[in-house]
């Protein structure tokens, strides 16, 4: 009698069906089979466990007796010695005992699911493989639990759609949502006035708040709130950043950034900063809360004009009425009728745009060789070391200044003429040609209106010219009108957590920005890449949710790895519950370069960041704002040492290269 599982080529099926007659291998449930490459035994049996019946067919582990090739090899004799040892009475309890085991765990499984069992156990009599009894009992173990987390995950999903509804997202700010508002947009091109007219408004209120893009802007403007006596008395103003805090006793305006908008006390009047941020990709979210949540009667929106479809939408959604003011130039904008070609076309009252740290620097050694003084602006330094580099430009110590983007907003400045380097820009993965809107609000610095009757625009080269004059020419695409960025907040996070059980802060971000409920789009969650990647190191850490999500908004470049380092060492201090104090170096600037020193600023700025939300742990608030004023002094000091030394050095100038 032939066994069907053999190929019928197999001289030796002969032999190996007298064995299994003369072992009486079918009686007691035991198959030998020939396939995928290997001859084995199968122990056929049943499994009963409360009302299921589970009937397996199953490679014992020692089931596996050789290659076709070596048992073709064996004798009969040493085949039936080595099928008796592995079919040993023995052998087939253990097999029993562990599918007992195994349709018993999985049945639990199954049971606390809500699954039927037999959907997965029911295999076991069916599988066709030579794999032995633990590798199948796994395969089915893993789908049994990918069932379970997909079953999870969708009652989670379900739960974090019903916990969080971003339809109700402006009721969550109580006290803007329950007063009369009114919002007076202010939308012009830069040097239209429009910041000026919303300040005054500001001064002359009972109380107010000033909500900035950047630290500088905040800085600026508070100390224009404290000069302004709109009654013949100076107002009482607070500054509030993230990394510092001026409180006045008594204050009745504030200053800030615009994340530190406190939503919970009443004013007369808000104003809101460049507006048109509502678009920006990480940041954008701090503008849709600042429109929903200024708890202001009066809301100024000052920015550019095409933020006038999103402003008109968030309006109309918020059931508050809107004035709208466009505002035009007040001291007109050309392009030069040609490039300036040579570093000597250079002239005092000149801005010099290059986009990258080294660039700026290499183009003030150039421009000093030729004997101009020269300041320099970009985003590495300080709020304090910017405003002194353009105080200098604005006071005449200076005949230049070169900087970068970061002149486009703030700083106010009598720049005659803007030089454009390049129009190209990275943009974090690469190089690219930079948006109409960011070349006309760079343009739109020259020509301060009463210090230059005209401002003018250049590019450095022939090309940079022209993309230039058709930049200036094209029109910008307004602000989408809907899917206003929204920022998780803690108190959502809790929320998620608390219907879900989850505690991973990357799971809970994953929940916030997939599964809550989105009803129309009208706003859109969205977390940074930035905060994504922090959450996956953070999620190793022994902390609670609310200390990684203050860690992952930590204002710290994770591209500078002396800035990580710090935040990597911060957070596993945290989590140690460890006091991190500042151990600073009296004589440490001196030895660092530029660099090193722009980078020590910014990492005391975020410990004074760290310190105000986390003061037990971060308690050296004063000295980090100390040490980094030290640190700006410092990096002005080397600006303006290294600006004099290229002065004194004769050399040939020439076009730079532009970067790879």
């Amino acid at each position: 009698m032939s066994n069907p599982r053999y190929d019928s080529t197999d001289t030796d099926t002969g032999d190996d069906a007298f064995l299994e007659r003369e072992l009486d291998l079918p009686a007691r449930g035991i198959e030998l089979v020939k396939m995928e490459g290997r001859v084995f035994l199968r122990f056929s049996g049943e499994v009963k466990y409360e009302g299921l019946r589970v009937r397996y067919a199953l490679v014992p582990g020692r089931g596996v007796l050789a290659k076709p090739s070596k048992w073709r090899k064996m004798d009969l004799g040493a085949r039936r010695e080595l099928i008796e040892e592995r079919t040993g009475d023995k052998a087939l309890a253990e097999l029993q005992l562990d599918t007992e085991e195994f349709v018993r765990e999985i049945a639990e499984l199954a049971d606390d699911a809500g699954f039927d069992p037999r959907d997965f156990l029911g295999v076991l009599d069916e599988l066709e493989t030579s794999e032995p009894a633990d590798y199948v009992f796994e395969r089915i173990r893993q789908r049994v639990e990918h069932a379970v987390e997909r079953e999870q995950e969708e009652r989670h999903a379900a739960r974090t759609k019903e916990s969080i509804n971003l339809a109700e997202y402006p009721e969550s700010f109580e006290v803007a949502s329950r007063m009369p508002r009114k919002f007076i947009a202010l939308l012009g091109p830069t040097n239209s006035g429009k910041t000026h007219r919303a300040m005054e408004a500001l001064a002359k209120a009972a109380s107010g708040a000033y909500l900035a893009p950047l630290r500088l802007l905040a800085l600026e403007n508070y100390e224009r709130l404290l000069a302004a006596r709109p009654h013949g008395e100076e107002l009482k103003v607070s500054l509030v950043t993230g990394e510092e805090r001026r409180i006045a006793p008594g204050s009745t305006h504030v200053a800030s950034t615009v994340e530190m908008l406190d939503s919970r006390t009443p004013i007369e009047v808000a104003v809101i900063d460049e507006i048109q941020m509502l678009a920006d990709r990480d940041r954008g979210a701090a503008w849709t809360a600042a429109v929903c949540g200024a708890p202001a009667s009066t809301v100024y929106l000052v920015g550019a004009p095409e933020a006038r479809r999103a402003i008109e939408a968030l309006a109309d959604r918020l059931e508050v009425p809107l004035e709208v003011h466009i505002l035009k130039r007040m001291a007109p904008l050309a392009m030069e009728p040609g490039p300036v070609r040579k570093l000597t076309n250079l002239r005092r009252g000149d801005a010099v745009i290059a986009f990258s740290r080294r660039e700026v620097l290499m183009w003030r050694d150039m421009i000093t060789e030729k004997g101009l003084s020269v300041a320099t602006v970009y985003g590495n330094l300080s709020p304090e070391v910017r405003r002194a580099q353009a105080e200098r430009f604005r006071e005449g110590q200076a005949d230049i200044v070169v900087g970068t983007d970061a002149l486009a907003m703030g700083l106010n400045m009598p720049i005659a003429r803007i030089v454009m380097t390049t129009a190209v820009k990275y943009n974090g993965v690469e190089e690219e040609e930079i948006s109409a809107a960011l070349a006309k609000q760079i343009a739109g610095r020259a020509g301060r209106y009463g210090v230059h009757e005209e401002g003018f625009v250049a590019g450095y080269d022939d090309d940079t010219h022209e993309v230039m004059r058709s930049l200036m020419k094209e029109k910008i695409p307004p602000v989408p009108a809907s899917g206003f960025a929204v920022a998780p907040s803690l108190e959502q996070l809790h929320r998620i957590s608390s219907v879900t059980g989850e505690t991973s802060l990357v799971k809970l971000l994953k929940r916030f920005v997939h599964n809550i409920d989105v009803p129309d789009g009208f706003f859109y969650p969205r977390i940074t890449e930035e905060q994504n990647e922090r959450a996956e190191w953070l999620d190793t850490l022994d902390l609670s949710v609310a200390e990684k999500f203050m860690l992952s908004l930590v204002p710290i470049s994770s591209r500078v790895p002396m800035l990580q380092s710090a935040w990597e060492h911060w957070a596993l201090s945290l989590a140690k519950k460890k006091i991190s104090r500042l151990t600073p170096n009296p004589e440490g600037l001196l030895w660092k370069n530029l660099q090193e020193v722009e980078d020590t600023c910014r990492m005391y700025s975020a410990y004074a960041w760290l310190g105000y939300r986390q003061p037990d742990f971060f308690p050296s608030i004063e000295e980090a704002q100390r040490l980094a004023r030290e640190a700006s002094e410092r990096v002005d000091s080397l600006l303006q040492q290294q600006n004099a030394a290229t002065r004194k050095r004769q050399g040939t100038a020439g076009k730079p290269k532009r970067r790879a």
